[in-house]
């Protein structure tokens, strides 16, 4: 097939993992590029079969690898585009977004209206913001400490330019925590209790962003997570609840957008975070959420100060947007369940609601004051929905609902177990005196988690356990040895992540 010089070119897979950024590889030398006058990092509209993609462009000057009469398209472009074979594509310059006005004026500190945060928000899943763009955006809000008026804007536009779910029931649960504790995998026990109590809870969770593992990570070891609205709804309409990824539901795309900006950038506000939990909690049809907010020296909050100004806010907003928040305050200053990694910690879930004699009680404990304070919500005495929870949980009701969850969202399955691990050992007797969730975090990542979900780490001791040395501390799983020997490298020269005093 000719093709025609200076019009179109032929669409080839670039293979290359851009995360969810669409990119076009453009020859500096094609007939395209130079006619165009197209510079490295414009903004591109690709179009191809009657479809058209917005795209970040990179500039090959050596085209050795990328022929004459093709462009490249990495792998989000690709998904999104899906040309056919010998599909040709022509390209054009983007236009600047309107809203891009509205981030430099965010930048020079003006409060904005609803109206403009959805026509950034707007342009934003459309492709006609750049990421440089956004970034600038989400550093003026994290830098101006948004009031509580101005976060119910943003939250309220994430909202207006997505989907939102309506159920049968004027009563929704959901719940919610703020990250920063390893292993903490409560949802799937929480969610299971409190669908076999009779209330509805569609949870959509996040894959992990800086974490080693993210509730839709551990939960796809044991059942699909990638559900569309439809699947969704058949799911919580059969069984009251589900636990399926956010990201394939769409149900806040304005905030899936932000999150893929935020993932490089490791930094998030108060601001941003009450708007992300809270447009895919509306979006999801939700009237009464629980908010789990961890607190400790190495937890994403680290003061209870801190924890109740961001509560107290988040109350503020969800009560404006007509939604009820509660708050549930708890400890933040070990991992939770002694795994960390989306395997490992699937594998907890199964123990606690199986009523195993080794499953983890601190993550047992913790998952009952959830599911009671959800139940609450609605008008119950205090107290009264942990005993029900308690009741549901050993009478074995939480399992059977949890299986029959799995089997409607596509089948359950057996999480996957690691080809190597090693132990660390403690070099020393004595008393565990603290323990760095950040430091556990980043060598559970190192080992391969949650790209490998069978990599982690098992933590094997608490604060305040003696020890002797030569005991193990921990045990690091990856599915590499390579990657183990990483981890290990880096627990090194990373002591403090488990501190043992004579």
């Amino acid at each position: 097939m000719s093709v025609p010089a200076g019009e179109s070119l032929r669409l080839i897979r670039a293979g290359v993992d851009t995360y969810q950024e669409p990119v076009v590889y453009l020859r500096a030398d094609s007939a395209v590029c130079r006619s165009e006058g197209f510079e490295a990092q414009a903004r591109v509209i690709v179009e191809t079969g009657g479809r058209s993609l917005v795209c970040t462009l990179n500039v090959v000057t050596d085209g050795g690898w990328l022929g004459s009469g093709v462009a490249a398209l990495s792998e989000a472009a690709w998904r999104r585009l899906r040309p056919r074979t010998d599909d040709l594509a022509t390209f054009r310059h983007a236009e600047a977004a309107e809203s891009a006005s509205r981030i430099r004026a965010k930048v020079y500190g003006q409060s904005l209206t609803h109206i403009e945060y959805e026509a950034i928000m707007r342009d934003a899943i459309a492709g006609r913001l750049s990421d440089i763009e956004l970034a600038a955006f989400l550093a003026a809000c994290v830098a101006q400490q948004l009031e509580d008026p101005e976060v119910t804007a943003l939250t309220q536009a994430m909202v207006h330019v997505g989907t939102t779910l309506t159920w049968h029931s004027s009563v929704v649960l959901d719940k919610h925590c703020v990250g920063g504790l390893p292993g903490n995998r409560t949802t799937p026990i929480v969610v299971a209790i409190v669908a076999a109590c009779g209330q509805l809870i569609p949870k959509t969770s996040s894959r992990a962003i800086t974490s080693p593992a993210g509730t839709a990570d551990a939960m796809a070891t044991l059942a699909p997570v990638e559900l569309d609205l439809a699947a969704m709804r058949r799911v919580v309409e059969r069984e009251g609840g589900c636990i399926v990824w956010g990201g394939s539901v769409g149900l806040s795309p304005a905030d899936d957008v932000l999150i893929r900006v935020e993932r490089p950038l490791d930094f998030d506000s108060n601001a941003q975070l009450i708007a992300s939990v809270l447009s895919k909690k509306i979006a999801a049809g939700s009237t009464h959420v629980l908010l789990d907010m961890p607190v400790g020296p190495t937890a994403k909050i680290r003061s209870f100060e801190a924890a109740r100004t961001l509560g107290k806010s988040m109350s503020a907003v969800g009560t404006a947007l007509g939604i009820k928040v509660g708050l549930h305050l708890s400890d933040g200053t070990q991992p939770v369940g002694g795994a960390i990694g989306p395997a490992l910690e699937a594998r907890s879930v199964l123990a606690v609601l199986g009523r195993e004699t080794h499953a983890p009680r601190d993550l047992r404990e913790r998952a009952l004051d959830l599911a009671g304070a959800v139940l609450e919500l609605d008008g119950a005495r205090p107290g009264e929905g942990r005993a029900r929870a308690v009741q549901v949980l050993d009478s074995g009701l939480a399992e059977q609902k949890f299986e029959a969850i799995c089997e409607a969202q596509g089948g359950m399955r057996t999480p996957p177990v690691a080809r190597h691990r090693a132990p660390v050992v403690a070099a020393a007797s004595g008393t565990v005196r603290t323990i760095d969730n950040r430091v556990l975090g980043r060598i559970a990542k190192l080992a391969g988690a949650p790209a490998d979900p069978a990599a982690g780490l098992e933590l094997h001791v608490r604060l305040g356990d003696r020890v002797e040395r030569g005991m193990p501390l921990m045990t690091v799983h990856a599915e590499t040895s390579g990657e183990l020997a990483y981890a290990l490298s880096y627990q090194r020269h990373h002591t403090s992540a488990i501190d043992v005093e004579p």
